[in-house]
């Protein structure tokens, strides 16, 4: 966001000497990430007020922490017209000052943007040193600034230059805002490159600190807000274009030759029940007493993070033995389905398991046809597809080329459904998949393949070819799954249980009549054991939780959930 300074715009003339060489290609490794899959993580500080004098811009509205929120995977800053704080306009300003900070890096965020008069969002960077040498000798970089109903964006520095003046350089480029662009800026010791959907289309030369720029080589923090009117946009304002929405799927950062770091917080707590991360774990042990002293209440532990290259493992007791569960590498809210015992204490550790990520099926960013329900196995899946319908979902970063394989989590009542999976908007097709009839919309299985792909972020699609089929979540994982492979079940092979949830008798398809059902906690204590009688198991004497039903005759297993 440019800022005023004694009511005027300062220009530096000086332009000529700011254009530098290309920046050779590269390779670079994500060290911070927001997804918004299940609410706004624990990085973010929101700015509130009036800013006294409309935060040195004098723009009309009023922040409030109440104007963002999060909504099917996306981070939704509201502008609103409503009168608070003696201001006409409400909406939100966050920055990551104090909590994440970065020298260097690709910086980047897929945005869509409203359109109309007044309106001036943004994605910017301020240095973390504005609190001691005030701005602009803190040094301002706006990765994305669009204004009123403009057809461009405009990507710009602010500092003060070697005489001491303040001085901007910045150039703009036509885009649709509306629809979801990729903003992105390339930041290194020589120069700061911009692009839209990576389409270079400004450039800044930093190196040694050429006119004064040596503000460029310091820590910045990150900025997202959406001011109402101001210098830049002016002071009229479309009254009838409120509510208005800017719309961030995610937020990333990526260094040279970074690597994780074990001194930042690498696992993060959240209770689904009401979103928002609570606390965060480096490396290292964590008994009951310390978890609570940290914000995290034992009962109530119903989701991680867990960043790319860790693990956590899970236990139910503070002496660190028994059962365990092992969590690693990118997962985002794994509500409750991975134990149903109370878990007191954990082990933090380098992660020892290739890359992976986990989606949910009803995070998608945009789909035709498709329609949500509740699931069986808690939150949403979706449904009651039909040819021709699909999906697309937030890009996902490949760390390298090779074989991944791609777990579906799918359930259909009916024979024939298939569908077919895509990167990058259709352009690299995966492969087809068949889904079986599990016996139940919410009777669920797993079906995968293993495709090759080219290291890179790429959208993914899901087309259904045949319709009636559910499906629950998508898991990745880098390398070849031998347990799973490539899956064309028959019905007669499904092993599945009816109704699930249950509240006492489990119908069970797939088993002999005989074969022996070991039913056990999802931390792997066995609870009952009985020989399948009549195609059912009474389960009424369990407490609610979740179980594992496995079949011990032919090693079969399945999830279920007792009422």
């Amino acid at each position: 966001m440019k800022k005023i300074i004694n009511g005027m715009l300062i220009v530096c003339l000086c332009l000529f000497s700011l254009m530098g060489s290309d920046i050779s290609a590269q390779t670079w490794n994500l060290v911070w990430q927001d997804e918004f899959t299940n609410g706004i993580g624990p990085d973010w500080v929101f700015e509130t007020g009036t800013g006294n004098d409309g935060w040195g811009n004098q723009e009309l509205q009023y922040y409030r922490r109440e104007n963002a929120s999060v909504r099917n995977g996306e981070l939704i800053i509201t502008a609103k017209r409503e009168s608070f704080g003696g201001r006409n306009y409400t909406s939100a300003r966050m920055k990551t000052q104090g909590r994440r900070s970065f020298k260097y890096g690709k910086i980047e965020a897929r945005i869509a943007l409203p359109s109309f008069t007044g309106s001036w969002p943004a994605f910017w960077m301020l240095g973390n040193s504005i609190s001691s040498v005030g701005w602009p000798s803190c040094g301002e970089i706006d990765i994305m600034e669009h204004v009123n109903n403009a057809p461009d964006i405009h990507g710009t520095i602010h500092w003060r230059d070697h005489n001491g003046s303040y001085a901007s350089f910045g150039k703009q480029t036509n885009t649709d805002v509306t629809q979801f662009r990729l903003y992105t800026v390339e930041w290194d010791e020589n120069a700061i490159t911009w692009f839209v959907d990576g389409r270079q289309y400004n450039k800044v030369n930093i190196a040694n600190g050429i006119n004064g720029t040596s503000e460029f080589h310091e820590e910045f923090f990150l900025l997202l807000n959406m001011a109402i009117g101001g210098w830049f946009p002016g002071f009229a304002v479309d009254n009838d274009a409120f509510p208005a929405e800017m719309r961030i799927d995610w937020v990333r950062v990526y260094q040279k030759g970074a690597n994780p770091n074990p001194s930042s917080p690498v696992v993060l707590y959240q209770n689904c029940d009401y979103g928002g991360y609570q606390a965060g774990l480096t490396q290292g042990t964590y008994t009951l007493s310390q978890l609570r002293s940290l914000g995290v209440r034992n009962d109530d532990i119903s989701s991680l993070k867990v960043a790319s290259g860790y693990q956590v493992t899970l236990y139910r007791d503070d002496n660190f033995s028994g059962n365990s569960i092992v969590v690693g590498g990118d997962d985002s809210c794994l509500v409750n389905e991975n134990f149903d015992d109370v878990v007191t204490s954990v082990i933090v550790s380098q992660g020892s398991g290739n890359w992976s990520t986990r989606i949910e099926a009803e995070n998608y960013s945009n789909m035709s046809g498709i329609q949500r329900e509740p699931c069986s196995e808690g939150g949403e899946n979706i449904g009651y597809t039909d040819p021709g319908d699909w999906l697309a979902y937030r890009n996902i970063s490949f760390p390298r080329s090779g074989a991944y394989t791609i777990e579906y989590n799918v359930a259909s009542d009916v024979d024939g459904g298939q569908f077919s999976t895509d990167l990058n908007a259709g352009n690299t097709v995966l492969g087809e998949l068949n889904v079986p009839n599990t016996g139940g919309w919410q009777n669920w299985t797993t079906i995968s393949h293993t495709v090759n792909v080219n290291a890179g972020t790429y959208p993914l699609g899901i087309y259904s070819r045949v319709g009636g089929w559910n499906l629950n979540w998508i898991h990745i994982t880098e390398g070849v799954n031998n347990k799973q492979g490539d899956l064309a079940i028959n019905k007669e092979e499904i092993f599945s249980v009816y109704p699930n949830p249950t509240k006492g008798i489990l119908h069970v398809k797939g088993a002999e009549e005989g074969d022996t059902m070991i039913i056990y906690s999802v931390l792997g204590k066995q609870v009952l054991k009985t020989s399948k009688s009549k195609n059912q198991i009474n389960v009424s004497s369990l407490p609610k939780g979740i179980y594992v039903l496995k079949n011990d005759t032919n090693n079969k297993t399945l999830k279920f959930i007792k009422n």
